[in-house]
């Protein structure tokens, strides 16, 4: 986990240096169902703790729609409110990962997501106060399992 959390980081970076925000190469229809398993919380209460699913309430993710379509579709619905009304900005997808990003007007938040198909790991990553000194930072981890099955 700790590999997927470094390489997470290092594709928000590339993206985040306007590289290339959209790269479709596999059209294909996700169903998930997604059990929530840990988070870690920055904020001025805690500084990058790791909280389980004993320890913290946070709800499972019952039907996540991935819709990929080459060149440039890449569709995400159900992981949150803020994803289900605005036009992602970063959209990568291949037959490892998916990869979405997306800022408010003000760039003032932003939600990423990674999804790693081989191991079926969401990471669903909420970051407040960009502009601000004191980032806050919410990463919460899922397992994910495939409704369809076909794919």
């Amino acid at each position: 986990m700790k590999n997927f959390l470094i390489v997470f980081f290092y594709l928000v970076i590339l993206t985040s240096a306007k590289a290339q925000n959209t790269n479709i190469t596999l059209n294909l229809d996700l169903n998930l169902n997604c059990k929530f398993e840990k988070v870690i919380l920055k904020n001025p209460d805690h500084n990058f703790e790791s909280f389980t699913k004993d320890q913290i309430k946070r709800k499972d993710i019952d039907k996540l729609i991935i819709e990929s379509k080459t060149p440039d579709i890449l569709i995400v619905k159900n992981l949150s409110e803020f994803f289900n009304k605005i036009n992602l900005e970063v959209k990568i997808s291949n037959k490892d990962i998916f990869l979405i990003q997306a800022f408010d007007k003000e760039r003032n938040y932003s939600e990423s997501a990674v999804y790693t198909r081989k191991t079926g790991e969401l990471i669903h990553e909420i970051t407040t106060n960009i502009k601000q000194e004191e980032k806050e930072k919410d990463i919460s981890f899922y397992s994910c399992k495939n409704n369809n099955k076909d794919t």
